[in-house]
Formats: C-alpha cells, sequence, structure tokens
C-alpha cells in the first residue's frame, strides 16, 4: 500500500519528540513490510492545506495522520465516503477514536500495527454538515475547553492536568440551558448543564468510546445532574464509563437528532471532536454509516467482524 502521512509538529505528544528520527523509523518499519510512504511534517497553521493536498493526490491508499484530535478529525472530514482510509497516528491527550479502532496507544506499536493492518468501514456523523469522528457536545464540556484554552500547559500530562482544573471550576458555577430535542418522533424539552451526541454508542466500563465504531447509530446522553454534587459524580461515572448505572445522565439513540437552543446562543459554544465551535440555534445530527474506511490492526479487524 502507498502512505502519505501527514505529522503535525504541534500538535499533541509529537511536539515531545524527535520528528525525523521518528518519520525515519516509520519509513523503515513500513517499507521492510512492503509499502511506500510520504511523510509530510508542517507546523499547526498548515495541517488542512496539506491534508487537502494530500488526500487529492492520485495513487494514495493511506493517509497516516498524527497530532490531537483536531488533526485527526480534519483528515476524517477529508476523507469521508472516499476509498482512501485513514491511519490514526495516536498523539493526542486521550485518543477515544483510536481506542475504538483498537489501535495500540504508543507511536511505535501502532505503527506496526499499521504494517499488516487491514482496512475497514466505520461510521461518522454531521453536525449541522460538518464531519465528526467522536463527539458533538454542549454545555459543560465547552465550558471546560474553554476555560482550559486559557490556562498554560505543555505536556499531555500538563493538559490532562488544566483539564481537572478547568472540570472543577465548571462545577462550581454551572449553566444550564433550556433545549429543545426532537429524537425521532419524541419530542424532550428539558433544562440541563450538558448534552453529548457521540459517533455510536459509548461502550461500559472504559474511558468514553464506542467499542463498535460501525454501530449505525448516534449516542444521545443528557446530563441530569445539576448541583455540584451530583455534577461530580456523573464526571466520576463518565470517567468509569457507568453510563447504565449513573443516575445522572438520560441514554437515547437515534440516527438522526435536532436541537433546538432556547437560551441565548450566543452566550455558549459547542464542541466538537476537542474543538471548540460557534453553538448554532438549530443543530441537525445525523450518523452516516460506513462513511470512513480507517487502517486498523489484523487483530482489532478480526475482532470487529466477529
Amino acid at each position: 500500500m502507498r502512505f502519505a502521512a501527514v505529522l503535525n509538529q504541534e500538535g499533541g505528544t509529537l511536539r515531545t519528540i524527535d520528528l525525523f528520527a521518528f518519520s525515519d523509523q516509520m519509513r523503515r518499519t513500513l517499507e521492510a513490510a512492503g509499502h511506500s510512504i510520504d511523510i509530510d511534517v508542517v507546523a499547526g497553521k498548515d495541517i488542512v492545506a496539506t491534508l487537502d493536498s494530500v488526500a487529492s493526490k492520485p495513487g494514495i491508499d493511506i493517509v497516516l495522520a498524527g497530532g490531537g484530535d483536531g488533526t485527526i478529525s480534519a483528515a476524517a472530514a477529508r476523507l469521508m465516503g472516499r476509498k482512501t482510509a485513514l491511519a490514526i497516528l495516536p498523539a493526542g491527550t486521550m485518543n477515544l477514536f483510536a481506542r475504538g479502532l483498537g489501535v495500540p496507544q504508543t507511536l511505535d506499536a501502532a505503527v506496526k500495527s499499521f504494517a499488516d493492518g487491514e482496512v475497514i468501514a466505520v461510521d461518522m456523523a454531521t453536525a449541522n454538515g460538518r464531519p465528526f469522528v467522536h463527539q458533538f457536545s454542549i454545555g459543560m464540556h465547552a465550558k471546560m475547553v474553554q476555560l482550559r484554552q486559557n490556562m498554560e500547559f505543555g505536556s499531555r500530562l500538563g493538559k490532562m492536568q488544566a483539564s481537572v482544573r478547568a472540570a472543577w471550576a465548571t462545577i462550581k458555577n454551572p449553566s444550564a440551558m433550556k433545549v429543545t430535542l426532537t429524537i425521532g418522533e419524541t419530542e424532550i424539552v428539558t433544562r440541563t448543564t450538558g448534552i453529548g451526541v457521540t459517533n455510536n454508542l459509548f461502550g461500559e466500563g472504559h474511558l468514553p468510546y464506542a467499542d463498535n465504531p460501525a454501530g449505525g447509530v448516534l449516542g444521545i446522553y443528557i446530563t441530569v445532574a445539576r448541583q455540584r454534587g451530583e455534577l461530580v459524580r456523573f464526571l466520576f461515572d463518565m470517567a468509569r464509563g457507568k453510563w447504565r448505572d449513573s443516575g445522572h445522565v438520560e441514554i437515547h439513540q437515534a440516527d438522526r437528532v435536532v436541537l433546538k437552543i432556547h437560551s441565548a446562543a450566543k452566550r455558549f459554544r459547542a464542541v466538537l471532536d476537542g474543538e471548540l465551535i460557534r453553538l448554532d440555534r438549530e443543530t441537525t445530527i445525523e450518523i452516516h454509516p460506513g462513511a470512513l474506511n480507517v487502517l486498523v490492526p489484523a487483530r482489532a479487524a478480526q475482532a470487529k467482524a466477529a
């Protein structure tokens, strides 16, 4: 297979390693398995343009994207509905989409798994036509991301610590939003501190990622916690993957959901695959089964097929 790698030198753990030495090792690993690879190491501001260029090249079988959530999401958006597959180098903080695909969580192990990997089709979702691979969320999560952006950190551990501080600041002063959710024939009008709409339902007993990335459904998670103690327990349950046991979240599933904001939308933001975006007054979120080809370890492909 012919690989084209795009590595964000400012993204995730890639900014803490010798990228050129890593690139040489990646080339040797893949070429030893009979593949060819072109590698672009670029600044964060050039990621989108480079992905556009690489994705449009003829003869490319795999686009290998390395960086944080924004890099992976941008790469997936450009490959949605195309034959060219995405390989994810897990260089972000939590690497939730990569975990759901069974990709090893160290860089070297991930590259080795790609050498004899297999291509499978998984789902993507869109929010008002904008693709995402993991989650669209409003409320607490968006506020946490907004607060974290104002904090300084220079490593993955630093980002995790900043996330904890931002979460605590959010819990101390939660904001509720009045929304209407239309899920199939059901209309839900509520005030909530947070809603997450996910590309497939999260699995149980682990970090929030989908066990089945080709399940064909959106997961709709509505936080019913309001008080500080309830919010702490909700976040604790979320981190442990105790969704079904939690009394602080209401769970639905559908292939399409319409979210209408009745509160002053300009006061709030949304998060799409970890990136802050504008929150529209009305957002239509849809699942797109099998819309993305991904390269996964052979054992992961066999497990998904079982």
